[in-house]
C-alpha cells in the first residue's frame, strides 16, 4: 500500500485514507475504506488500476453508490471512485458520447433539450452512466443498455478497449462489467428523434410517478430486489410479492421496509449494514415460506475482506461465518 500511496502523491491524485463509505451511498451505511481514490482523467484512472495491481492492493470501483450495501466495518482495500471529475459528455445528431463520470439525470435531461428520446427513464435514478451501464440499470422495464451503441472500458491489463452493445452481455440488470475488472470510461448511446416538449413531457410523467411511488425523503438503494423471470409472471413485481406477505413496516433498529413502497428498505436515521442484511434475510425466509421460491437482490453488498456481490449469495448456508458471528454479537 505504501508504493501506492506513493505514486498518488507523486501524480497529485486526490485520495484519501480512512474515509467513511456511508458519505459515498444514497443508503447513508458503511464504515471506513483503508484508501479512497478519486481520479480526475482516464489517464489518473488507469495510472492507480495498474498500481493497485501491481501491488496486490485490494480495490473496487465505485459510481455514486447508489445500488450498494458497505459494510459497518468499511473494506480493507481501496475503493476508487469515478465520480464528477470524470463526466461529461457531447451531443452531434442523435448520438450522444457519455464520459463515465456524468450524472444519469443531468444526460436524461440534456438529451430531452436536444429532442432526444430513449433516456426519459434515466431521469430519476441518481447514479453515474458507468454504473447505470455496469448494472444496465433502468426504470418502467427499460435498461440503459437498450440505448447503447459501444462502451469504453480499462481491460484487466489497463488498455483501453471498446465492447459493441453484444459484446457488453447485457440482460437483466446484468453486463460484463459487474465483475469490477473492467472499468467503464465512456460510452456511445444512439437516440431517437423527437421534440424537446414531448421528451420532457414523458420525463415529468416518468419523475411524478416516482415521487408517487417511492420514499424518496428516506435515504435508500433504489429497488432491493429483483424481478425474477420464475417469479413474476405468477406472483408479479418483488414489491407486490412483498406486500402482499405483509412486510411493509418491518423494522430491524433503523432500516425499514417502506410503507410507500415494499421493494424499499429505507434508513430512518442511524441504519447499520447489519439491520438492513437481518432485515433482508427475514424478507427472504417470510417469501419463501409463502410462494417456495427465493427472489433475488439487485442491491450489491461490499464484504470488508471479500469485495461486492449480490446480497443474497451471502445467505448461502455456511459460506458467511463472519456474517453469523456479527448477528450473534448483536443478538447477545
Amino acid at each position: 500500500m505504501i508504493r501506492v500511496l506513493r505514486m498518488l502523491e507523486s501524480m497529485g491524485i486526490p485520495f484519501s485514507l480512512n474515509e467513511p463509505l456511508k458519505n459515498h451511498c444514497t443508503w447513508r451505511i458503511g464504515g471506513p475504506a483503508d484508501l479512497f481514490v478519486q481520479p480526475r482523467t482516464d489517464e489518473e484512472v488507469a495510472a492507480t488500476v495498474s498500481a493497485f495491481r501491481r501491488n496486490d492492493v485490494p480495490w473496487l470501483v465505485i459510481g455514486r453508490g447508489s445500488n450498494l450495501l458497505f459494510d459497518d466495518d468499511g473494506f480493507r482495500g481501496a475503493i476508487l471512485k469515478i465520480g464528477r471529475s470524470l463526466g461529461g459528455f457531447e451531443i452531434r445528431e442523435d448520438r450522444v458520447t457519455v464520459r463515465a463520470g456524468t450524472w444519469a439525470p443531468c444526460l436524461a435531461r440534456a438529451s430531452a433539450s436536444a429532442g432526444l428520446s430513449g433516456l426519459e427513464h434515466a431521469v430519476g435514478i441518481p447514479g453515474n452512466v458507468g454504473g447505470l451501464i455496469a448494472m444496465n440499470g433502468g426504470s418502467l422495464r427499460r435498461s440503459i443498455g437498450d440505448s447503447v451503441e459501444w462502451v469504453r472500458f480499462l481491460d484487466e491489463d489497463g488498455a483501453l478497449k471498446v465492447f459493441s452493445p453484444d459484446e457488453c452481455g447485457f440482460s437483466y440488470r446484468r453486463s460484463r462489467f459487474q465483475d469490477g475488472r473492467r472499468v467503464v470510461v465512456a460510452a456511445g448511446f444512439r437516440l431517437k428523434r423527437s421534440t424537446p416538449g414531448e421528451v420532457r413531457s414523458e420525463m415529468e410523467n416518468v419523475l411524478k410517478e416516482r415521487r408517487r411511488k417511492f420514499p424518496l425523503n428516506y435515504p435508500n438503494c433504489g429497488s432491493v430486489f429483483s424481478n425474477d423471470t420464475e417469479i413474476f409472471p405468477l406472483w408479479g413485481a418483488p414489491g407486490r410479492v412483498i406486500e402482499c406477505c405483509g412486510l411493509k413496516g418491518l423494522r430491524m433498529g433503523d432500516a425499514m421496509v417502506s410503507e410507500k413502497h415494499a421493494n424499499f428498505i429505507i434508513n430512518l436515521g442511524e441504519a447499520g449494514s447489519s439491520d438492513v442484511i437481518g432485515l433482508v434475510r427475514t424478507i427472504r425466509s417470510v417469501v419463501r415460506d409463502s410462494i417456495g421460491r427465493d427472489i433475488p437482490c439487485e442491491v450489491r453488498y461490499v464484504e470488508p475482506e471479500k469485495g461486492m456481490v449480490p446480497l443474497h449469495e451471502i445467505f448461502r448456508s455456511g459460506d458467511n461465518p463472519r456474517l453469523e458471528q456479527k448477528e450473534q454479537e448483536k443478538g447477545s
